[in-house]
């Protein structure tokens, strides 16, 4: 795919995800505190779940944009983009409830640490922090650089594949918050 093809759909998935996440922080409260009566999360829990597990990613990202961006002076960009490789099928199933096994790490678990208004803001500045790692590869140099994902056995992701991931996990996280609200409406 062409990188600005690319960067565009990934771009647009993110903004569409995160402005869903962000219309949540105005639902009443006693939707937001629902605990679902088979266990699981509130929609306040899962949104400080995702602002924390982008905390994260994010941080893998950013060196791999880093590292990415050091490569393009020693790599042949125009190789590594013909060769191209992205797990796209397998980073589809991210958004997909039980579409694999997987436990995450407690430190992504939410502990009710901070605010709405905090949370809201975080996801917002993770939105933005996304687009500007898109905005400093814009010439496909995001393939320059892999960072392996263990999740769904994905192996060795790009810079652009793991971008594609946070916006994945994001989508799931909307359909769990879906369920909630299912729920809750019973």
């Amino acid at each position: 795919m062409v990188p600005t093809l690319l960067i565009a759909e990934i771009s647009q998935r993110l903004t569409t995800a995160f402005d869903q996440l962000n219309g949540w922080f105005a639902a009443p409260a006693p939707l937001r505190c629902y605990h679902p009566a088979k266990g699981g999360w509130t929609i306040d829990e899962i949104l400080e779940h995702v602002a924390l597990t982008n905390h994260f990613l994010l941080i893998l990202i950013e060196k791999g944009a880093t590292k990415a961006l050091k490569n393009a002076h020693e790599l042949d960009l125009a190789t590594e983009l013909a060769i191209r490789q992205s797990a796209r099928v397998r980073l589809d199933e991210i958004s997909q409830p039980g579409a694999f096994t997987w436990m995450r790490p407690d430190h992504m678990a939410p502990h009710g640490l901070k605010s709405g208004p905090e949370v809201a803001a975080t996801l917002r500045q993770q939105l933005q922090q996304c687009k500007e790692v898109l905005g400093r590869l814009p010439n496909g140099e995001g393939v320059l650089y892999h960072t392996t994902m263990s999740v769904n056995d994905l192996g060795k992701m790009d810079v652009y594949d793991f971008v594609y991931f946070l916006a994945k996990h994001v989508e799931r996280h909307l359909g769990q918050i879906g369920q909630v609200v299912a729920e809750y409406r019973l």
